[in-house]
C-alpha cells in the first residue's frame, strides 16, 4: 500500500468518529494517569504529561492503529523505590533508558517471543486484567453516599441502552457529559475528578534529567529500565493482539515494539513517566468506533487541551460518571465464553488460564501471571509430545537379534522414556538394531541419549545398527553425537 494510501487510510477515515473516540479516551485517562503517578510517588502532572507524550508519539511510530498507550500501572508499580530512595529526576532518566532498552528489542525482533504465549495465555490475561480494572473502582464505591450508586447505575443504563437508539455518538461520552451537567446543575454531593489531584495548567516542556552522567547512574537506573521495558512490552504485544482480535485486523508487532521505545525515550525528556498500552482504555476506543492512529492522537491532543484549557471544568467532571465508564470496559473486556469453554477445553489450558488470571490478580503483576502462564504451556506442550513417541521392539526368532522401531519427538522430555524401553544386558541377544525412521531428533538430549545407548550395549558386547535417521536428524547426530566418531570405541563420551 503507498504512503499516500496510508495516510488517508490512518488519518482521514470518518475523522469526526476517530475524533470523538479520542475525546471520550481522553476523559477516561485523566484520572487513571492521575492515580498512576501518585503510585509512581510522583506529582499528577508527570503522569499526564507522559499519557498526551506517549499517546501522541504511538500514533505516529506504533505498529497497532486504534490501539491506546499512556502512562500506566503496569509501570508504575515498578519505580516507587526508584523515585523513593533517588528522586524524580532519576525517573526520567530511567524512562528515557526504558525507550532504549525497547528500541533494541526491537532490533533484535523479540516481539517473536509472543509466538510462545498460548491462547489460554492471552485468555487468562484479558480476565485477570478485566477483573483488575473494575477492583480499581472499588475505593470510588466505598464510604460513599447513595447518589454516587445512583449516578453509577444511570450512567450504566445511559451506555447500555443507548446504542439501540442511535450510535451516531459513542454512549460513554453521553454519559459523562450527562452526568456532569446533572452534577453541576443540581449541586451533587459527588466525588469528581478535581479530587483526584491537581491538574497541571502549563505545557510541557524538554527537561533534560537531571542526573550525573555516570556509571552509577546507569548502575541505578539501569535495572528499573529493564524490568519497565519488559513490562512494557509484554503488555503492550498481549494488548496488541487483543485489539487484532477485536478489530478482526492484523498488526506490524515489531514497528509497535519501537514505536513504543521511541514514545517512552521522548516522553522520559519532557518531564513523563514511563508506559505502554492499556487494554481498558484500548477497549472504549474500539467500542466508541475509534480504529485509526487518528483516534489515539486525538486523545493525547484532547487530554492536553482538557487539562491544561478546560481544567476547572474538567476537575468537576463526578468520577460516578467514569466509574461507570470503566464498569463497563471490565464486563465487555471479560470472556464469559472461557466459564463455557472450562468444559470442553482439555484440562491443561484451563489450568494454564485460571493460574493466569490467580496470580496477576493476586499479585497484581502482569508480567508474573503471564510468565507462569507460558511455563505452565510449556511444560504441559512437553508432556503432551512426551507422550506422541512411541516404541515397538522385537525378538527374531533365534533370539539373537532384538529390534526397536523408535517414533515421535525425540528431545530432552522424551529421552527417559526411550532410556526405559531399552533392554540392556539381554541374554543371548548379539545384535539391536534401532530404526530411527518415524523419529526426529531436536536437540543434543537426543543424539545423546543415542550415545549412550549405542556405547552401553557395545560395551555389552553387541553389534549395533542405527538405521532411517532423516536428513535433519542425521545432521544433529554427525554434529554433536558421539557413538559414531572414533574414539567411541575406547568408551570416550562427551555427553
Amino acid at each position: 500500500m503507498s504512503f499516500a494510501s496510508n495516510v488517508r487510510r490512518d488519518w482521514l477515515t470518518n475523522p469526526g468518529r476517530e475524533i470523538v473516540s479520542g475525546l471520550v479516551v481522553a476523559l477516561a485517562l485523566i484520572p487513571e494517569a492521575i492515580g498512576f503517578a501518585l503510585i509512581a510517588g510522583v506529582d499528577p502532572s508527570v503522569g499526564l504529561y507522559a499519557s498526551f507524550s506517549i499517546a501522541v508519539i504511538i500514533a505516529i511510530s506504533g505498529g497497532r492503529p486504534g490501539m491506546i498507550s499512556a502512562a500506566t500501572a503496569a509501570v508504575a508499580v515498578l519505580v516507587g523505590p526508584l523515585v523513593r530512595d533517588h528522586g524524580v529526576e532519576y525517573l526520567f532518566a530511567a524512562t528515557i533508558l526504558m525507550g532504549v532498552f525497547q528500541g533494541i528489542a526491537a532490533l533484535l525482533r523479540l516481539d517473536l517471543l509472543m509466538r510462545f504465549v498460548s491462547r489460554s495465555v492471552i485468555t487468562g490475561f484479558v480476565n485477570a486484567l478485566a477483573i483488575l480494572i473494575f477492583m480499581a473502582q472499588l475505593p470510588q464505591l466505598t464510604g460513599v453516599g447513595w447518589e454516587t450508586y445512583a449516578m453509577v447505575a444511570a450512567g450504566l443504563a445511559i451506555i447500555y441502552l443507548l446504542p439501540r437508539i442511535t450510535r451516531a455518538v459513542p454512549s460513554p461520552l453521553v454519559a459523562i457529559v450527562l452526568l456532569a451537567a446533572v452534577t453541576i446543575g443540581m449541586g451533587i454531593d459527588v466525588n469528581t475528578v478535581g479530587e483526584m489531584g491537581k491538574l497541571p495548567d502549563a505545557l510541557p516542556m524538554f527537561h533534560w534529567p537531571q542526573v550525573p552522567l555516570t556509571w552509577e547512574t546507569l548502575r541505578i537506573i539501569a535495572p528499573f529500565s529493564l524490568a519497565m521495558a519488559a513490562v512494557g512490552l509484554l503488555e503492550s504485544l498481549l494488548t496488541a493482539q487483543i485489539v487484532d482480535d477485536m478489530t478482526e485486523t492484523r498488526s506490524d508487532k515489531r514497528r509497535e515494539t519501537l514505536g513504543q521505545g521511541i514514545a517512552n525515550f521522548f516522553t522520559g525528556m519532557i518531564g513523563g513517566m514511563g508506559g505502554c498500552a492499556m487494554i481498558g482504555q484500548s477497549v472504549i476506543n474500539v467500542k466508541s468506533g475509534g480504529r485509526r492512529r487518528l483516534s489515539t492522537f486525538a486523545a493525547g491532543i484532547l487530554l492536553l487541551i482538557l487539562i491544561v484549557v478546560l481544567g476547572p471544568w474538567v476537575a468537576q467532571i463526578p468520577m460516578p460518571a467514569l466509574v461507570a465508564v470503566m464498569v463497563f470496559v471490565s464486563v465487555s473486556t471479560f470472556r464469559w465464553q472461557s466459564f463455557a469453554d472450562l468444559r470442553v477445553h482439555p484440562w491443561q489450558s484451563s489450568v494454564v488460564m485460571l493460574a493466569t488470571v490467580i496470580i496477576v490478580v493476586w499479585t497484581h503483576d502482569l508480567s508474573m501471571g503471564v510468565l507462569a502462564g507460558v511455563l505452565l504451556s510449556g511444560i504441559f506442550f512437553a508432556g503432551k509430545v512426551r507422550q506422541l513417541v512411541t516404541i515397538e521392539t522385537a525378538l527374531s526368532a533365534d533370539g539373537t537379534t532384538r529390534s526397536y522401531a523408535i517414533g515421535g519427538q525425540i528431545f530432552f522430555a522424551s529421552t527417559d522414556r526411550i532410556m526405559e524401553s531399552i533392554m540392556f544386558r539381554e541374554d543371548g541377544v548379539t545384535a539391536v538394531t534401532i530404526d530411527l525412521t518415524q523419529a526426529h531428533f531436536w536437540d543434543i538430549s537426543a543424539t545423546g541419549v543415542l550415545d549412550k545407548i549405542v556405547l552401553r550395549l557395545r560395551g555389552e558386547g553387541k553389534a549395533v545398527d542405527v538405521i532411517g535417521l532423516n536428513e535433519a536428524s542425521a545432521s544433529l547426530v554427525e554434529k554433536y553425537g558421539e557413538h559414531d566418531k572414533p574414539f567411541a570405541s575406547l568408551g570416550v563420551v562427551g555427553h
